[in-house]
């Protein structure tokens, strides 16, 4: 039998709830002095995280990554594709 893999659906983290986790998977339309701020914070690709709050207005989110808590306004988010776990 061949092995299954396992489907994620493919989202950016700004479309997430409070609570779900997901794992980094890219970053879109990101240029590379914004990249590697994301980078610089913790955000790698392939990186785990959950998401602990959701400002009322949606901005900004509060983020728990590798340990630490982490707050990225909603227009940085737009930009970081991720998969639900």
């Amino acid at each position: 039998m061949m092995p299954v893999e396992k489907i994620y659906m493919k989202v950016t983290l700004g479309e997430l709830k409070t609570g779900e986790c997901g794992r980094v998977t890219a970053f879109a339309d990101a240029g590379s002095a914004y990249r590697r701020k994301l980078l610089a914070m913790g955000l790698t690709p392939g990186t785990r995280f959950t998401v602990c709050r959701v400002a009322p207005l949606g901005d900004p989110i509060q983020l728990e990554v590798r340990g630490f808590q982490l707050s990225i306004r909603k227009d940085e988010a737009a930009v970081i594709e991720v998969s639900r776990t």
